[in-house]
């Protein structure tokens, strides 16, 4: 009884030091958990690297959230048609399918104000607001026919990253970790960065593990030099100190565990304390930037104010991909001046030209400095990066200069291995409000990144309450023809 009480005290004094990274950095309230082999009783570490069902295309995930839907319409989806209607009622052929909008009615069509030109081999349309990324055009693989359901954001960010309109569901990077484990035993397999200075809307529930062990949910590292709470130690006490402190703790941990062999929790949560104590030394150096050239920093644009935020973040993506993270969960942040909330967001219901002019300067020179940066050091082969958002935005105005919300057509992209490099599959009708060929749902995405990652997503199982749960629901079809 005194041991136990003493390691209890340990575990709290714990929470000060390295112990509160392993507590409230991964899994609060509790560490992180190990998962028993059924068949033994013995602990498994459940971040032990798994083989996959078939050999993948890819090794990591760059998943880049453009949150508050960008409009498609202004940026890949260029519509001769719906420049020559602008202004006239949507002609009801084209509202068939179509609810209701968000935000209160109908509005005149209402066309791009950009300026449109075609690049590379592909011939992929751009528009003048991403002049940088446009040189990767043959890079890109364009889905120009995703859909989703719900038509709020809250709704339609949950559905994007876990599948399902409600919370409770697993992330689909906490179920690549779960599939493949850890491919660096001092990392965090699942790493969320994310612009601006506050956490993303709706927050962790986007990078959460629902209902499968926490050792699987993402990992968010601040836009700080410190990107992880508690990381540092307290300043009186010396690696020495810590170490021979976390080897007490072992010894304590194994005296009480002793009576109980079929307990797997104490293991678990004495391997956190060790992760927890390797990653004061990694972390911080995975998301340093001081050591990269001054040509790579120009080249995500650290070097201006208005991309240094997003070059920041996408330039710590490419290290943490260089050390094996499995899955970067990127989320674009406000932009100051744009107003408060969703305003400051690519949510643009009105003023569009100077809420996408502001978001697309901010993401263009960062996005195209990550692909260029991935495939110079050979990394671009082995990783999938992937360009998405909750929804788009409809052809119809609203508040006489923005557009609303649009579940029923837009577009997302990927760039990366295993894929066709400079192709578009479906495609919206002529003014870009609906899907007309080849529709792909989220979950059909979710199955195409996890084919690249060499896993079928009907074999990709966890068993719960007597049920075979996977990540893509009920639903879900791998978009073979986008594949090489």
């Amino acid at each position: 009884m005194l041991i136990k009480t003493s390691r209890r005290e340990w575990l709290r004094g714990a929470a000060y030091g390295v112990g509160g990274l392993a507590v409230g950095g991964f899994m609060p309230g509790g560490g992180w958990l190990g998962v028993p082999d059924a068949n033994a009783a013995t602990f498994v570490d459940p971040l032990a690297p798994k083989q996959p069902h078939f050999a993948p295309k890819v090794k990591s995930v760059i998943w880049i959230h453009l949150d508050g839907a960008p409009s498609t319409l202004d940026l890949y989806d260029y519509k001769p048609e719906l420049v020559r209607l602008a202004g006239q009622e949507v002609p009801e052929s084209f509202l068939k399918g179509i609810k209701t909008s968000t935000q209160g009615g109908v509005g005149k069509l209402f066309a791009s104000n950009r300026t449109w030109k075609q690049y590379g081999e592909s011939g992929a349309w751009f528009s003048d607001w991403l002049p940088n990324l446009a040189q990767h055009a043959d890079k890109l693989t364009f889905i120009k026919s995703s859909v989703t359901v719900g038509a709020t954001h809250d709704i339609s960010i949950l559905k994007l990253n876990t599948g399902d309109v409600s919370p409770g569901r697993p992330s689909l990077g906490a179920w690549v970790t779960y599939a493949l484990g850890s491919a660096n035993p001092d990392l965090p397999p699942y790493v969320v960065l994310y612009g601006g200075r506050r956490e993303p809307r709706a927050g962790s529930v986007n990078w959460s593990s629902g209902f499968l062990p926490a050792v699987y949910q993402g990992t968010a590292f601040r836009p700080t030099e410190q990107p992880i709470l508690y990381q540092a130690p307290p300043e009186l006490i010396g690696l020495k100190q810590q170490r021979e402190s976390l080897d007490l703790l072992r010894q304590l941990n194994e005296i009480g565990a002793a009576p109980r062999p079929d307990d797997s929790e104490l293991e678990a949560r004495t391997r956190s304390y060790d992760l927890a104590y390797r990653m004061e030394a990694t972390a911080p150096e995975a998301v340093d930037l001081s050591k990269e050239t001054e040509a790579t920093k120009a080249l995500y644009g650290l070097n201006d104010d208005a991309t240094k935020d997003m070059g920041n973040v996408l330039l710590r993506a490419r290290r943490l991909v260089e050390r094996n993270v499995r899955f970067v969960h990127v989320v674009t942040g406000p932009i100051a001046g744009l107003g408060q909330g969703d305003d400051a967001n690519w949510d643009a219901h009105r003023a569009l030209e100077q809420n996408h002019g502001a978001h697309t300067k901010a993401i263009d020179k960062p996005v195209a400095g990550l692909l260029a940066d991935l495939a110079q050091r050979g990394l671009l082969d082995e990783t999938l990066v992937v360009w998405t958002s909750e929804f788009g935005r409809t052809s119809y105005g609203q508040s006489g200069d923005g557009r609303d919300h649009n579940p029923w057509g837009y577009t997302q992209w990927l760039a990366g291995g295993g894929l066709k490099h400079g192709f578009s599959y479906g495609q919206t009708d002529e003014i870009g409000l609906k899907t007309v060929e080849n529709p792909v749902d989220t979950y059909d995405l979710h199955a195409t990144v996890l084919q690249l990652l060499g896993l079928d997503h009907l074999k990709t199982i966890y068993k719960r309450a007597g049920r075979a749960e996977r990540p893509t629901v009920v639903y879900g079809k791998v978009v073979q023809d986008i594949l090489a």
